[in-house]
């Protein structure tokens, strides 16, 4: 298949004119080596190429030798690599030597050099919607955090649509398969990951039934505030696990890139409420958590409050991977009241825009009420005035109510 380009193409241009090597660090099978093709001149591919490994242990440097820019796939398998690239940047003293990539975070190393001021970081996610062709991106997150108002006609996507995605994901090696065959794809990705590749990020022997208890505790809860204790208490039926062995596992599927939290948005209150600080756990992917839970897309048709939680997850993937290309963050607001904002995108330079995200059309009244409550507790003295209030939804059409808030539909979404 040919290549299908990817919003963070741009990002890695710039970066590689910029640093002396580039690391691309994203969940495996998000398309990190084919992006990182696009701009390389030769490659090693430590984790299939023995011959590689082996010269690995005579001399790391040999692995280094070829056209520039050099891709090393994986290189996490190998973690002394680390330490000669930032050696060999430093003795070349030119940009775009070096694209690394890697889906692990090896174990902190206190002989591995930091590789600040010589390697950049780039984080790559599974394809959005825009980058699947499924949203024709008539209402750019750029656009929205300048300030500007959108009209939008009915993308054509229907709900039916959505529950497919949700389910199969932004996998791009699944592009093609049929539905069923791209549902078996993924749970064999998430059994893997369960039975192998936790244990291989931190060299140990973990139970591979715990972490899938773990993993489908997760999927239950996802995009909720979910504990490491509740989630050991969910997950945990027969006493197996503790919070703190949650915690462990937890960790582990934040270094393989699985699971990544939103963080909480601290902005200054105007209200007798407090902030709260905790982050909301989800995974990568929205189809992790339909493997997790053997869903197929006839069945969240049947039950739309779990649609809802996964559509949501499937819309903060995109926002992430639109944000970051805008040199922003996805964050998320709570407070003691339980007043709750899906998704706060702010800017490096201060701007922000607050996002609600529903399923049905029917919410969006709903979802109004909402983010004018928020914008009424918070101290906009302090934080500055939104650059934008808008309701995200599955169907329907793009406008600005009478009230000022944006509604576009997850079909026109785009970077």
């Amino acid at each position: 298949m040919p290549y299908q380009p990817r919003i963070v193409d741009s990002e890695l241009a710039s970066r590689l004119e910029a640093s002396g090597a580039v690391v691309i660090e994203g969940p495996k099978a998000c398309g990190k080596t084919e992006t990182a093709r696009q701009r390389a001149s030769s490659e090693v591919l430590l984790d299939i190429d023995q011959n590689a490994r082996q010269a690995v242990a005579v001399d790391p440097g040999l692995v280094l030798v070829g056209p520039t820019p050099r891709l090393i796939d994986e290189w996490q398998v190998e973690p002394e690599i680390w330490n000669q690239v930032r050696r060999e940047v430093d003795a070349r003293k030119q940009a775009g030597q070096f694209i690394l990539t890697g889906s692990a975070v090896p174990p902190d190393d206190a002989r591995r050099h930091s590789g600040a001021g010589r390697i950049s970081h780039v984080r790559m996610r599974p394809m959005s919607l825009f980058e699947l062709g499924y949203s024709n991106g008539n209402a750019p997150l750029a656009g929205l955090l300048a300030g500007e108002n959108f009209q939008a006609s009915d993308p054509g996507l229907t709900v039916g649509d959505l529950a497919r995605e949700v389910s199969l994901g932004g996998w791009p090696g699944l592009r093609g398969l049929e539905p069923d065959q791209g549902l078996i794809a993924v749970r064999d990705y998430l059994d893997e990951i369960c039975r192998v590749d936790v244990n291989r990020v931190d060299n140990s022997e973990r139970n591979p039934d715990k972490i899938f208890q773990l993993v489908r505790s997760l999927a239950r809860n996802t995009t909720t505030y979910a504990s490491a204790k509740s989630l050991a208490t969910d997950a945990g039926d027969d006493g197996a696990l503790n919070d703190r062995t949650v915690r462990v596992y937890l960790d582990l599927l934040s270094r393989l890139m699985i699971v990544e939290n939103q963080p909480s948005w601290a902005p200054h209150l105007r209200s007798r409420y407090r902030l709260r600080s905790a982050p909301k756990w989800l995974f990568v992917d929205p189809s992790i958590a339909v493997a997790a839970l053997r869903a197929t897309p006839e069945r969240l048709l049947g039950d739309l409050n779990l649609f809802g939680l996964l559509f949501e997850s499937m819309i903060i993937r995109d926002l992430r991977v639109y944000a970051q290309a805008n040199d922003a963050q996805v964050l998320q607001y709570r407070d003691s009241n339980d007043h709750e904002v899906d998704a706060i995108i702010e800017t490096a330079d201060g701007r922000w825009a607050a996002i609600e995200i529903k399923l049905g059309t029917g919410q969006i009244d709903f979802g109004a009420s909402q983010l004018k409550r928020f914008v009424e507790q918070i101290d906009l003295s302090k934080c500055g005035h939104p650059a934008a209030l808008a309701i995200i939804t599955a169907t329907g059409y793009g406008y600005r109510r009478t009230d000022g808030i944006q509604v576009i539909p997850a079909g026109a979404l785009g970077p």
